[in-house]
């Protein structure tokens, strides 16, 4: 049950800063929604830090673990909100943001895992 509330606790805090973020820089007038971009590419980088660390140095506990890499990243993170914009940029016929938003999110978004892992092995 601990670990249930970590989660759901981590997972908040991780959705309330997606939300803000998401308001501070989705904006309605270009169409571009930075913030989900910026969300899902830091949490990829952050989730790298947090799992790369912990297998490094076995200094974060199961508990830790769990509130911020299951709870904060899969809060901060969404694919299902990054497939609702995508299915926008394709019902408008904008195929050119839907291949530059979907591309770019899924490469620099694994290369962000990847950093920040190799971020920790370094340290």
């Amino acid at each position: 049950m601990k670990q249930i509330l970590l989660v759901f606790l981590g997972g908040g805090v991780g959705s309330s800063l997606r939300f803000l973020l998401g308001k501070w820089l989705n904006s309605p007038e270009n169409g571009i929604p930075y913030g989900t971009f910026f969300a899902n590419i830091l949490g990829s980088l952050l989730i790298g830090i947090i799992l790369g660390y912990a297998a490094k140095t076995e200094a974060l506990s199961q508990n830790q673990t769990l509130f911020l890499a299951t709870g904060f990243c899969g809060g901060f993170t969404t694919f299902s909100t990054f497939a609702y914009e995508n299915h926008v940029f394709l019902k408008s016929g904008d195929f050119t943001s839907f291949a530059i938003y979907t591309i770019s999110s899924f490469i620099i978004g694994f290369l962000a895992v990847f950093a920040g892992i190799h971020v920790i092995k370094l340290m």
